[in-house]
């Protein structure tokens, strides 16, 4: 065994080839000379290995070759330095037809029975990401061995499915069977040693160890019995209770009639959870029906429109150090952010004040999402307070996210432009005012370039990259590579009034502010669009973003757009100038609590005559369409998809319809062009159909 074994002691390459028989396909194996089947996946010119038919159907040949051959074990891993596989190739699914898509399931879970059927130990050791259809495959494998470090987890359910690959009922026997649902209805990964707790994988090592812990699996020294606990939910009764309470908890984040896959695998498991064989044909039978179904097919869209933004990077940014000026609530998030991705931070102010709540910001969010008092302590040790701005001679871009005054910017430019190093970039986080303005006065403004992050940036991933008449493509492009490494979806944009995001936005804000007060109810308002799908309401959202903030990107815009906008009620700037700004207050349109959530009333307990008001919803999301259309007939940014992308991961608009421009086409743009019409006649010009509908038609009969 040793020959073999020493070949998991480097992941540098003691798993090259020279220590393999040569590869034909995605699989590689060869027998030791103590008689192991090592079978290493490496999926060729993929950076990840993903599952796809062609894997398993090598992964069967070489299952003939285990059965035929009778090895004393067999040894699954991979060659990937990113790890063992970041799930199914759900490409292979696109335009499939429902025989094609039923008859690779069956043929995956017939490969997958005769693995996990071998008389030889299986042992599946794990690194890196082990998602989806990998964790699979893994929990096909008699013992699964994970390296410190790993993540695993079913992302399934964010694409509008569960898992289809025999992980449904492997995972909920193998592991502890509420952990194991919470998994694949949360989409959500976990560390290593938390999937060792919970029985998903048998053991953790580092990988130095690797060979001592696939001995102990060889050998039987490592391994999960079911527990008291397994085998209670293999009761119908117990699986029913706790069944309650999953679709209870499901139903607070997510509609059964907007995402139906949770809820089809709490179903699946209540009633078939205490048989593997009825629990196997229902999964393939629901997965199959998921998959045709418009929620998952919009979901795999935002997939793709994910890896197309993640796409535009051409090469590395050349970006390692990062200076903030500006310690608020953004220019502090955006330090912090940066921190956490590995960047050395420093983090500019004139007062020492934002700079304290800056950091102490900046360690509540790293803890949320790091959840290691190691990497935390090295983030935070890469984010360093400048007090006298000394890191701006010396970083590669320079992020200025200062107040939104044009003379204030200036100023710092003015100031700050003398002391860039060659070659570095210039970036503004402006959400409202023109870069050309902005550009004025720089003696290089090729190097000057927008970088609008999104509010809460921990959590918000988009960052519009936003072009002016001078800057440099060059300049453009490292940001876009700068905006991937950070983790973050970029979306190319021009400079225009509220560029792409927020020209949108507020008129989805604007109108709600103003049915308020026609005397609708806020409360309404916010259900109507979140039945819709929006992550939040349009009144709730004013009062999270600030009605200060939201009042002067409105009338900004109204100011600058050459096109109507919804009237702004009398009290709401008197509500301004009172400080009553929303939730940083304490209340605006609502009340907010101590747990910062706004007080409000029950929409059943409401009585006025919008419940039913077929008005209401179109009035709310119509105009965000129009706005995107104009975006596109303008140039502001010239792509559908990154269009449909950037309102998806900016705004949150509802990813289970596939972005603004996906739903008018689903829709149909004559309909939608005559509802706008009617809008107009009864509530005024704010809702005139932009002349981009027409092209946009025009483009669908070609492409037709």
């Amino acid at each position: 065994m040793g020959r073999m074994l020493s070949a998991l002691s480097d992941r540098a390459l003691e798993l090259g080839p020279a220590r393999f028989a040569e590869q034909t396909g995605n699989w590689r194996a060869e027998i030791d000379d103590d008689y192991i089947y090592w079978l290493i996946l490496d999926c060729p010119g993929k950076s990840v290995n993903t599952i796809d038919r062609g894997v398993l159907e090598e992964l069967g040949h070489h299952v003939d070759h285990i059965i035929d051959k009778k090895p004393s074990a067999v040894v699954i891993r991979s060659a990937k330095p990113a790890g063992f596989a970041a799930g199914a190739d759900i490409r292979q699914f696109v335009g499939a037809t429902t025989g094609d898509i039923t008859g690779m399931i069956k043929e995956a879970h017939l490969i997958l029975d005769r693995l996990e059927q071998v008389q030889a130990k299986t042992i599946a050791v794990l690194h890196g990401h082990c998602l989806g259809g990998g964790l699979e495959l893994a929990l096909a494998c008699d013992r699964r061995i994970a390296v410190a470090g790993a993540s695993l987890g079913f992302p399934e359910v964010m694409l509008g499915l569960h898992p289809g690959l025999g992980g449904t009922y492997r995972s909920t026997m193998k592991a502890d069977p509420i952990e194991a649902m919470t998994l694949m209805l949360t989409g959500k990964s976990i560390s290593a040693r938390r999937a060792k707790s919970i029985g998903l994988v048998d053991a953790v090592c580092e990988e130095r160890h690797v060979r001592a812990a696939v001995e102990a699996a060889l050998y039987g020294d490592i391994g999960r019995e079911p527990d008291l606990k397994t085998k209670a939910f293999s009761l119908k009764p117990a699986r029913s209770f706790a069944a309650r309470q999953m679709r209870k908890k499901t139903k607070e984040k997510a509609p059964k009639a907007q995402y139906p896959a949770p809820y089809d695998l709490i179903d699946l498991w209540e009633e078939h959870g205490g048989s593997r064989s009825s629990m196997q044909k229902a999964e393939m039978e629901s997965f199959a029906k998921l998959i045709e179904t418009d929620t998952s097919r919009n979901l795999v869209r935002v997939f793709f429109l994910r890896e197309k933004m993640r796409g535009l990077r051409s090469g590395k940014s050349g970006v390692s150090h990062v200076h903030v000026i500006g310690a608020g609530a953004m220019g502090g998030e955006i330090a912090a952010w940066a921190a956490k991705q590995g960047f050395r931070v420093t983090l500019a102010d004139v007062a020492l004040k934002p700079m304290g709540r800056a950091i102490k910001a900046a360690s509540k969010m790293l803890q949320a999402t790091l959840k290691d008092s190691i990497k935390v302590r090295d983030a935070l040790d890469r984010l360093i307070p400048d007090v006298d701005g000394l890191g701006a001679s010396h970083a590669d871009i320079v992020i200025e996210a200062v107040p939104e005054k044009l003379d204030l910017k200036r100023k710092i430019y003015a100031d700050i432009e003398p002391k860039l190093k060659d070659g570095a970039i210039l970036a503004t986080n402006t959400s409202a005012l023109p870069l050309n303005d902005l550009a004025e006065g720089l003696s290089d403004p090729s190097r000057f370039v927008g970088l609008h992050f999104f509010n809460p940036v921990s959590r918000m991933q988009l960052i519009e990259i936003v072009s002016h008449d001078r800057v440099a493509p060059e300049t453009a492009q490292r940001a876009t590579d700068f905006a991937v490494e950070l983790s973050r979806l970029p979306t190319p944009v021009k400079s225009a009034p509220g560029f792409l995001v927020n020209r949108a936005l507020v008129p989805y804000m604007s109108e709600a502010i103003l049915m308020v007060d026609e005397g609708i109810p806020k409360e309404r308002i916010d259900h109507r669009a979140e039945e819709f799908g929006m992550p939040m309401g349009p009144v709730e959202l004013s009062d999270q973003v600030g009605l200060d903030i939201a009042l002067d990107v409105a009338t900004s815009l109204a100011e600058r757009l050459d096109q109507p906008f919804p009237r702004t009620p009398e009290w709401l700037p008197k509500m301004v100038e009172e400080g009553k700004l929303g939730r940083k207050t304490g209340g605006g349109l609502y009340e907010f609590g101590p747990d910062g959530k706004p007080k409000k009333k029950p929409v059943d307990a409401l009585k006025d005559d919008t419940k039913d008001d077929p008005d209401l919803l179109d009035r709310l999301i119509l105009p965000m369409l129009n706005a995107v259309v104009a975006c596109l007939r303008e140039g502001v940014i010239e792509d559908e998809d990154m269009a449909d992308g950037a309102m998806i991961f900016g705004t949150g608009f509802a990813p289970f319809r596939g972005g603004p421009i996906h739903y008018a086409r689903t829709r149909g743009i004559d309909e939608i062009v005559a509802k706008l019409e009617k809008l107009k006649e009864k509530h005024g010009p704010r809702f005139t159909p932009d002349a981009g509908w027409e092209q946009l038609k025009t483009a669908e009969q070609k492409a037709a």
